[in-house]
């Protein structure tokens, strides 16, 4: 009999595409069901030979001829080096320039993630982090864990889930109604997520304990997405969504 994992979960296993509770669940759930074992060997199998399988094929030199050739130009085009000592002999400046550009380059990586991150503790990685799993919760049956608009609800659901007590609030009236909970994973520990709803567009808030002083919203845009990030009363929070950067900001002051 069919393994009804095999179909729902194993490909989004082998993409990555689970979160750390829920890849967690089917490594145990591998440990009982052997069918999921050979399928998930055929398949890591089967991606294997795709990799080394020749299947690029490079056109033939005669071929490029005739397409240069068309557009009016020579089939050979050959020029003098701008800088001759990079032609002849000039192994060591070339190198240099090289590892020139890679510096400039680390330094505008680490630039761009300093101000996409500022303010938060790791910066624009965790942000990163956090866009990951608001787009896996948006997958079927993601999102909610515990169904509720009742902050009285949603809140004792969390007790003995969690080693910490999230706050819930109900902003329905401002129109940013709760619609549940859930448990996620970040940077390898469990955090509880609060889920409101705008019109069409999903709001995840993602918190966890942080000993660290208040501060005031940050915000920024990951990928499309708007995201902001604040600490009160020893807890990170993060809110994000594909809604408009200024609703965004008025639901974050609501919720500090």
């Amino acid at each position: 009999m069919s393994c009804e994992r095999t179909r729902t979960v194993l490909h989004g296993y082998l993409d990555g595409e689970l979160d750390a509770v829920r890849a967690e669940e089917f490594e145990r759930h591998l440990l009982d069901c052997q069918e999921c074992v050979a399928e998930l060997e055929a398949q890591e199998s089967l991606r294997s030979l795709l990799g080394r399988a020749p299947l690029y094929e490079k056109a033939p030199e005669s071929l490029r001829e005739k397409v240069v050739a068309a557009w009016g130009e020579p089939a050979v085009v050959r020029r003098e080096p701008r800088f001759p000592g990079l032609h002849r002999g000039g192994l060591a400046l070339r190198l240099l320039l090289t590892a020139a550009a890679a510096l400039l380059g680390a330094l505008a990586s680490w630039y761009v993630l300093r101000v996409a991150g500022s303010g938060t503790a790791g910066g624009g990685a965790l942000a990163a982090q956090v866009v990951d799993a608001h787009l896996r919760s948006l997958q079927p049956g993601h999102l909610i864990d515990v169904a509720s608009t009742d902050q009285h609800t949603v809140k004792p659901w969390f007790d003995g889930k969690l080693d910490f007590a999230p706050p819930v609030r109900d902003l329905a009236g401002q129109g940013f109604p709760l619609q549940g909970g859930r448990l996620d994973a970040l940077n390898g520990r469990s955090v509880a997520v609060l889920v409101y709803g705008r019109r069409q567009h999903v709001i995840n808030v993602f918190v966890w304990p942080d000993a660290g002083r208040d501060s005031q919203p940050v915000a920024g845009a990951t990928r499309g997405y708007n995201w902001i990030e604040w600490r009160r009363d020893g807890m990170e929070m993060w809110a994000v969504s594909d809604l408009n950067a200024a609703e965004l900001s008025e639901f974050g002051r609501l919720l500090h």
